[in-house]
């Protein structure tokens, strides 16, 4: 091969992936090497803390999951994670499909499109408070409550993803099946939901990142509930005094697992989910 052909590398681009990298990488390594550790072994020195533990130690995750109550945690952490993604799978694709099969031709469609993407930029900070107030009220203070606000605030963005998505569905598809005739109803279960399975996977994984790892709604809506979600229960390692960094860092370890074994399982679909649901 001669020297022309060869490819060249674009050496700006590979330091730059590099040092992404290094941003994910140390401080995953720094959890596994601390969550190892004994107390003993933490010390205020770079080198004492960089370095690898003198010996493997277990005990840290079995404290933790005793702390943390690590099984009822991790049991209201899913059934909250799992009916959110259910739940904004079924009534944000509806909600994409109509709006993005009409918006184009009819204005008020188009409004409603246009308020709801608006949601992504109000913060959650604004709504705490009259929410908690409202939310136990009406007798919602529990995960039931936790999963209806986490529906309504992943709206905005699952709506533009999904109607974003429309616009690589020929309307050819639908036009065919009302010929045949199925309904709108039946179309859209039978034809356009199997079609939009990438940006299901897109979705289902956005949403549930952002619901596993939230720590504000649920510390806010189930405060005083005697209901913890891994993340509140993590807040257990956090004192007056200090932090137990060895075992708050065994506890982070066991709450990855079951949101890398989803993403394990869903990133195939992401980044062509992502893509096509960009296209406007």
């Amino acid at each position: 091969m001669t020297e022309k052909h060869k490819k060249k590398i674009n050496w700006a681009a590979m330091i730059l992936l590099i040092l992404g990298l290094s941003t994910i990488i140390f401080p995953l390594y720094m959890t596994i090497v601390i969550a190892f550790k004994q107390p003993s072994e933490m010390t205020n020195s770079i080198s004492g803390i960089l370095s690898l533990p003198s010996k493997w130690n277990f005990s840290n995750f079995a404290e933790a999951m005793r702390i943390t109550d690590f099984w009822h945690s991790l049991l209201n952490s899913l059934i909250i994670t799992v009916v959110t993604v259910l739940l904004s799978i079924v009534i944000h694709s509806l909600m994409g499909y109509a709006i993005g099969r009409n918006k184009a031709q009819n204005k008020f469609y188009k409004f409603v499109y246009l308020f709801i993407v608006s949601g992504m930029f109000v913060p959650f900070a604004i709504l705490m408070m009259p929410l908690a107030k409202q939310t136990a009220q009406m007798g919602l203070d529990n995960w039931f409550g936790v999963v209806l606000l986490y529906v309504v605030f992943y709206m905005p963005m699952n709506v533009l993803l999904y109607s974003g998505y429309l616009v690589n569905i020929p309307v050819a598809l639908e036009e065919a099946a009302w010929v045949d005739g199925a309904g709108t109803w039946r179309t859209y279960w039978k034809v356009i939901f199997p079609i939009m399975k990438p940006m299901h996977a897109t979705v289902a994984i956005i949403t549930a990142l952002s619901v596993w790892n939230d720590v504000m709604t649920p510390l806010v809506i189930m405060s005083g509930s005697g209901q913890n979600t891994l993340p509140l229960a993590q807040l257990n390692f956090q004192t007056q005094f200090g932090t137990n960094y060895n075992l708050a860092f065994a506890s982070y370890l066991l709450a990855l697992i079951p949101i890398i074994i989803f993403y394990i399982i869903c990133q195939k679909h992401i980044i062509n989910g992502v893509v096509n649901g960009a296209v406007k």
